[in-house]
């Protein structure tokens, strides 16, 4: 697939113009959404992502549209994983109901940066050296092991990291927030907001978020533009989800299990992606190895009945939870 440079500057071009018209927004006036405006705004991001899969589509193939909707729902499957940890953050640092607009808003902005650096390094990565899907296997492998066994621990409560402790320490930080500065004045000394701390905390983690997604998305597909649109596309909405699903996430019970599925499918893609193209000398004297390919059809095949699947049973589950809790009453 050759991207046009029209097309690279024409969905750049799109994607500031709708993230300055949302910031510009929250920025202006930071206030708690209501359903219906959350509907609205997520009905639009989730319409335009489809749009966009479907003109890929018809311009350069069905199996570029599959790779794209493939890598857009893992993509999006991931962030809205992600929003347990953004709803202990805020709990964390008491950051109130008005201003988590903002946070979010930056929090995007903030992933979107981390992305795009993480696309172009494993990019480059991958069309110098095609064992790193070795690696990318390997990792997503354990990386579903450990969320299938251990669980997300959202019970339990934030801990910052490294980064968020040294700048908690190195700086000055007031108690309480002013709106959405960064800085302000207490007893006659210029001091930091807590809105710094939590921007830094929330940027961190989505750091760590991306060690996980890019690889997975890697796993479905090689192309630099896919790989950049669908994680456009996944963010672009997350900040209606958070304060649409509130503690809807809660009852997605089986979530951690289902994004483990995945992630241990997508591993095992690349582990075969990687013998079917092996290099290494010393594993098949160098020549590659005899092994079955999983198709792009079949990953969004595997990818929707996985999700699906995990969403019926969260469903079923809380179900049949208040069902026993009537009978128990």
């Amino acid at each position: 697939m050759t991207v046009p440079g029209w097309l690279w500057a024409a969905t750049i071009v799109g994607f500031v113009i709708l993230f300055t018209i949302d910031f510009w927004i929250v920025g202006r006036r930071p206030h708690i959404p209501q359903t219906p405006e959350l509907l609205r705004w997520l009905s639009f991001f989730i319409g335009s992502a489809i749009a966009f899969g479907l003109f890929l589509g018809w311009k350069f193939g069905a199996d570029i549209g599959v790779q794209f909707f493939a890598g857009w729902l893992t993509e999006y499957s991931l962030s809205v994983d992600n929003l347990f940890v953004f709803v202990l953050i805020m709990a964390r640092f008491y950051v109130p109901r008005h201003l988590q607009q903002y946070v979010l808003m930056w929090g995007i902005i903030i992933a979107l940066v981390l992305r795009g650096i993480f696309i172009a390094l494993g990019a480059a990565v991958i069309a110098s050296f095609s064992w790193v899907f070795y690696i990318f296997g390997f990792f997503l492998i354990l990386t579903a092991v450990r969320l299938a066994t251990h669980g997300e621990d959202t019970d339990e409560e934030y801990k910052e990291n490294v980064v968020v402790r040294f700048v908690a320490r190195l700086v000055p930080v007031s108690q309480e927030f002013e709106g959405t500065k960064m800085r302000t004045v207490v007893a006659g000394r210029r001091v930091f907001t807590p809105m710094l701390v939590v921007l830094i905390a929330i940027g961190t983690t989505d750091l760590l978020f991306a060690l996980d997604s890019i690889p997975a998305i890697f796993g479905l597909t090689q192309i630099p533009f896919i790989v950049f649109t669908a994680n456009v596309f996944a963010l672009m909405g997350l900040r209606q989800l958070y304060f649409l699903l509130g503690n809807l996430l809660d009852r997605l019970v089986f979530l951690g299990l289902g994004l483990a599925a995945v992630l241990g499918f997508i591993g095992v893609k690349l582990i075969l992606t990687a013998m079917h193209e092996n290099t290494l000398s010393f594993l098949n004297g160098g020549e590659p190895f005899d092994v079955p390919v999983i198709s792009n059809w079949t990953s969004l095949a595997v990818i929707v009945g996985i999700l699906t699947v995990t969403v019926v049973a969260s469903l079923l589950h809380e179900r049949y939870v208040d069902t026993g809790a009537g009978r128990d009453e």
